[in-house]
């Protein structure tokens, strides 16, 4: 079973918020976009209120890097993603980044620009981590890419969080990302990792974004499944640690197992209100896990009784995804007997 998709912020946090914010004349134009993106689907039309909306707003003067104008830009490579031309939205978001970066390296550092500097610097970072899911997806593969911006976006922010514990933060800056941006920042590079199975580079990732997720969360349920998965698979070159000697499988397996429990310990005891579907599919997974560890270990038995109960949870909830992996590893059990 793969890891949960990690649910990005980028699109939840800067999408177009009150049309107050906005000059009526943009504010109308918005408006008509919105209605051709979600109420009546033309990509012609919406692209065209938005286009005018971005126009009109630069000749009023609106400061181009305001969340309000980043929003519409964003919003437009969302819509992009939305009719599935996922070219087209990685070109919105390169050219949104591009720009941002050079605002940054001209102006981010003059006295003034302490807030702004902190709102940019983390809208390109999360615009950098939604370039890395777009790199990702099949439709385009291009994995170097991903992990390029995946790569950046975790260095920068983690670099700028050291210079806040190192320096203090200065006068104006605003408070940093918080905890669950940086957590799926992380999350996403580790997913990258583990889909080009280099689980030894995703097993930190996940690791730290778990220490960063509230620990009664449904979130952390699905990071302590990850990082199972992760540890059940290790497989770290032979320079990886040459002055080590090399951790057996069976350790890396019975830490993967503990994990996995762990999670079921932890759905277990969430309840309404703070429980989500997360926590329902978290517990799905981790026995179809746990299936694919007794595997592992040559427990058949066991495996079956593991896979059978992810089923039965997955059917209970409607989880398709769980009831498919678990028949399929059902019948891959069956030809083993």
């Amino acid at each position: 079973m793969g890891m949960l998709i990690y649910i990005n912020f980028i699109y939840r946090t800067y999408i177009i918020g009150e049309f107050e914010a906005y000059p009526e004349p943009v504010a109308a134009k918005l408006r008509r976009a919105l209605y051709y993106t979600n109420i009546d689907v033309q990509p012609k039309n919406a692209l065209k209120y938005y286009r005018q909306a971005l126009a009109l707003a630069d000749e009023m003067g609106l400061d181009p890097f305001s969340d309000e104008m980043l929003g519409v830009k964003i919003q437009v490579a969302s819509f992009f993603e939305k009719i599935h031309q996922y070219q087209l939205a990685i070109d919105v978001l390169e050219k949104v980044r591009g720009d941002c970066l050079k605002w940054m390296e001209k102006l981010g550092g003059h006295e003034g620009n302490e807030g702004k500097r902190t709102r940019v610097l983390g809208k390109t970072i999360a615009i950098s981590v939604k370039l890395g899911e777009h790199y990702a997806n099949p439709h385009v593969g291009d994995q170097d890419a991903a992990e390029e911006r995946l790569v950046w976006a975790v260095t920068a922010l983690l670099r700028e969080q050291k210079r806040r514990e190192d320096e203090g933060v200065k006068e104006g800056e605003g408070q940093w990302m918080s905890n669950e941006e940086i957590g799926g920042s992380l999350e996403a590079l580790g997913h990258l990792y583990e889909s080009r199975d280099q689980h030894f580079l995703a097993t930190p990732l996940f690791l730290q974004a778990l220490g960063l997720s509230p620990p009664g969360s449904c979130h952390t349920v699905v990071l302590m499944n990850n990082l199972a998965i992760s540890l059940a698979q290790q497989n770290p070159p032979p320079s990886f640690s040459p002055n080590q000697p090399p951790v057996s499988s069976a350790s890396h397996l019975s830490d993967a197992r503990q994990w996995a429990e762990k999670s079921l310990a932890l759905e277990s005891s969430i309840k309404p209100p703070e429980r989500t579907a997360e926590c329902d599919e978290g517990c799905a997974v981790a026995m179809i896990n746990l299936g694919d560890f007794a595997m592992m270990e040559g427990n058949l038995d066991e495996a079956e009784r593991r896979y059978e109960d992810g089923k039965k949870i997955s059917m209970g909830m409607g989880f398709q995804e769980g009831v498919a992996k678990a028949d399929e590893l059902l019948k891959d059990l069956k030809k083993k007997r």
